[in-house]
């Protein structure tokens, strides 16, 4: 398959007064053409700086890009320039960000707001691209989209502001899109609703997605492949059915226990002891070793390597999977 995204070493760091946090250290991974990569992990670990590092938006804020390369179609984002970069961004690369009423703008009816980057990136007109936007709108499923082209953010339900800011993500026809958590803030009957159809429009449309998400439920049903992050650093990677199957790094087998069985009588959720280590404070080892049940001594002192265990596609950043590989065994 075609490699749409290659992320090469990735690093990004944020400044403060105690000195520079490295809050993506150094991540590898790629997206395929018409594939879903699921990025998964717990708050805090990067996934939201990682996407916005990748749509090069944090100017502005503490944070900057320290190394590594991002290539989109093998042209690397983070070495164009700004005016380079905004041709990309919204019309090959598109976004949808996790809380839409803080990503669209509050005095700025709806339809002003979808028809700015079709007319920016596709060249039409004012009628045009109202038509365009109505029609978008119409095909991320709100009624009476025409009426709602003159309403303003505040005067939409969450679920309509999703569909909202997936129209405007789609309304240039991306080859990749971005989704960052974009279902947190829904009832479930409505996050059901946004994963159907941002499945049926990448399906129609055959682009490329990168699906952040804490809710390993919407990885089962969305993802093709998996990369767990875990403080700033890819611990495992694989495709989905095969980490949930046999998940071999320790942090993912603790984030898969912790999901409650339905047909499972459990007394007490599970859950993974100890807390994310300080950016600023991290242990030297394996960054997971002060809350794994199955640490080691050089885990303490020495970062494993992110390395190929187990079948096709599989990677884990783990002493105890990688001695396990050689021996020919079972992690744990």
């Amino acid at each position: 398959m075609n490699k749409l995204l290659e992320v090469e070493g990735l690093k990004t760091e944020f400044k403060r007064a105690g000195g520079n946090v490295m809050a993506v250290a150094g991540l590898d991974f790629h997206i395929n053409s018409g594939e879903v990569l699921g990025l998964v992990g717990e708050s805090g670990c990067g996934k939201s700086v990682t996407s916005l590092s990748i749509m090069r938006l944090l100017k502005g804020t503490p944070g900057q890009n320290a190394g590594g390369h991002v290539k989109f179609e093998g042209k690397d984002l983070l070495r164009l320039s700004e005016n380079e970069m905004r041709k990309v961004r919204g019309k090959e690369l598109a976004m949808i960000f996790q809380e839409p009423m803080t990503s669209l703008n509050p005095v700025l009816r709806i339809g002003k707001q979808i028809e700015e980057p079709i007319r920016l990136h596709l060249g039409f007109n004012k009628a045009k691209a109202r038509e365009h936007a109505v029609h978008m709108l119409q095909l991320v499923g709100i009624p009476r989209a025409s009426e709602v082209m003159n309403d303003y953010p505040h005067q939409l339900s969450g679920g309509m502001r999703q569909r909202v800011m997936i129209a405007m993500a789609m309304s240039c026809h991306p080859k990749l899109l971005i989704a960052d958590e974009p279902t947190t803030a829904l009832d479930v009957t409505i996050q059901a609703q946004i994963l159907d159809l941002m499945k049926r429009l990448k399906e129609e449309r055959s682009m490329g997605m990168l699906l952040i998400t804490h809710d390993l439920g919407v990885v089962a049903e969305m993802c093709d492949r998996v990369v767990v992050m875990y403080a700033g650093r890819v611990v495992e990677e694989a495709p989905v059915k095969e980490l949930f199957a046999n998940p071999q790094h320790p942090y993912t087998q603790g984030l898969i226990r912790s999901v409650p069985k339905l047909r499972q009588k459990v007394k007490r959720l599970e859950s993974i002891p100890g807390n994310v280590p300080d950016l600023s404070h991290m242990p030297q080892g394996c960054k997971f070793a002060p809350r794994c049940a199955h640490v080691m001594p050089e885990c303490m002192t020495t970062e494993p390597e992110l390395l190929a265990v187990g079948g096709e596609g599989r990677k884990s950043r783990c002493w105890l999977t990688q001695q396990s590989e050689q021996k020919g065994g079972s992690a744990v």
